[in-house]
């Protein structure tokens, strides 16, 4: 199948935290790649995906980076499709890589989302798709209905605990 959503990375060591994007992606039954190439490194390479990325299906962007975080930034530069920024506990904690995602300039939008956040840049990712798809938006639909359930069972676990002794007022 032609991938929707591209997931790209500066390293492959931010793959732990793009696992939980493609898991996500996977549940939800989206086509998607993965690449890993670098703003700083490869140039041409990351300019090359970007300017084909449309042309080739893809719908959506997440794009994961620390430190410097140039990757989101540069490839929203190059595409006119969404781009979701991940950034990436490296260091600093990942909060430089925050502020260098969440600072663009005007024109040049990233939707960004927490640190090591991947499972949010996914769902963040299938409700953009869900807007012009309607069997993406019924399974993404589902998926919720789970959440209230899962919340639902573990309030019903944590009342019936004998020392239970909390009250709401």
């Amino acid at each position: 199948m032609t991938p929707l959503v591209s997931i790209i990375m500066g390293s492959t060591s931010d793959l732990p935290v793009l696992r939980k994007a493609a898991d996500f992606l996977e549940q939800m039954e989206i086509p998607f790649e993965m690449h890993a190439l670098s703003a700083h490194r490869t140039p041409a390479a990351v300019e090359k995906f970007a300017t084909s990325a449309a042309s080739r299906g893809i719908k959506v962007i997440i794009a994961a980076a620390g430190m410097a975080a140039a990757l989101p930034g540069v490839i929203a530069a190059l595409t006119p499709l969404p781009v979701i920024g991940l950034p990436v506990a490296s260091t600093l904690s990942g909060v430089d890589a925050l502020a260098s995602i969440v600072q663009m300039p005007p024109a040049i939008p990233v939707a960004t989302v927490g640190i090591n956040a991947g499972m949010n840049a996914a769902v963040l990712a299938v409700r953009i798709l869900a807007l012009s798809d309607e069997a993406v938006a019924a399974r993404y639909n589902a998926y919720l209905g789970t959440l209230e359930q899962k919340v639902l069972k573990a309030d019903a676990e944590l009342s019936a605990l004998d020392d239970y002794k909390f009250q709401v007022k």
